[in-house]
């Protein structure tokens, strides 16, 4: 069997020209699935792009950092600011995660928020993950897969690219254990975190070149343009969109691997 390959894009609805160039990558290039950031500005017109895309697999992006919660700032006052907003200290959060009750429950109350907003979208969950990857926390996994459960989850990015540093492979090896032991489906490799707004023509075909066996995600950020936050000041977000569109992309893939169609494509369980 040839290596399989999934192709998301992340960050969906979080600004028009994202939307703009998930359709597009869709409709005209390799793009495949996108995860959905339910609190974001530009999520209404996400949800109304992929109802007019039903082969698009649209999972769910939690949001925990560096964006807006979707509950108000009375009800989970120790993860935001007064404008519901989450900070960007990982670290400093991450052992308020594990160590702090009243904080944990709070953190469950807006995932849980997260998931019944997508579920309210009416689209079929294909994934999720979180932004900057947060789900690679246990508290948040926890979470994630005893709250996603009850929405039907089904599959979860494991953020493990090769050549990442030893300190995450016990981190990697024990989601691998609690997600194979939930019955969750999810990838052997992904490409993107090395890359990460860089992944243009080039940066994908050295990648496709040299893919493992197995079922790998490639993601991206792509937009029709520009500058959408200052956390992604340097990201070359419409060089992202042309390599999805790329016909040099479009015959590699062909030539090489298994495109599926997210991961409840039956190929992606193979």
């Amino acid at each position: 069997m040839r290596p399989r390959l999934i192709v998301t894009a992340d960050d969906f609805g979080l600004h028009e020209a994202v939307n703009e160039a998930v359709e597009r990558g869709y409709r005209d290039g390799v793009l495949r699935a996108a995860s959905l950031m339910v609190t974001a500005p530009a999520a209404a017109d996400a949800v109304l792009r992929a109802r007019r895309l039903p082969g698009l697999a649209v999972g769910l992006h939690l949001v925990l950092a560096d964006g807006k919660a979707i509950l108000p700032p009375a009800q989970i006052p120790d993860l935001v600011d007064a404008q519901g907003m989450f900070n960007s200290d990982m670290v400093r959060n991450g052992f308020r995660f594990f160590f702090l009750p009243h904080v944990r429950r709070q953190l469950a109350a807006e995932i849980r928020a997260q998931f019944k907003a997508f579920a309210a979208t009416g689209l079929r969950l294909d994934h999720v993950n979180a932004h900057k990857h947060f789900h690679l926390h246990p508290t948040i996994l926890s979470l994630m897969l005893s709250i996603g459960g009850e929405y039907g989850l089904r599959a979860i990015r494991l953020p493990a690219e090769p050549g990442m540093g030893p300190w995450l492979r016990p981190w990697l090896a024990l989601m691998r254990w609690r997600m194979k032991k939930a019955g969750i489906t999810y990838n052997d490799h992904v490409f993107g975190i090395r890359h990460s707004g860089g992944m243009d023509e080039t940066v994908m075909l050295d990648i496709l070149r040299q893919l493992p066996p197995g079922l790998s995600e490639v993601y991206l950020h792509p937009a029709s343009h520009g500058h959408l936050t200052d956390s992604m000041a340097d990201y070359r977000h419409a060089d992202e969109l042309a390599a999805l569109l790329s016909p040099r992309v479009r015959d590699t893939i062909a030539e090489r691997y298994r495109l599926c169609d997210g991961f409840a494509d039956p190929a992606a369980a193979a």
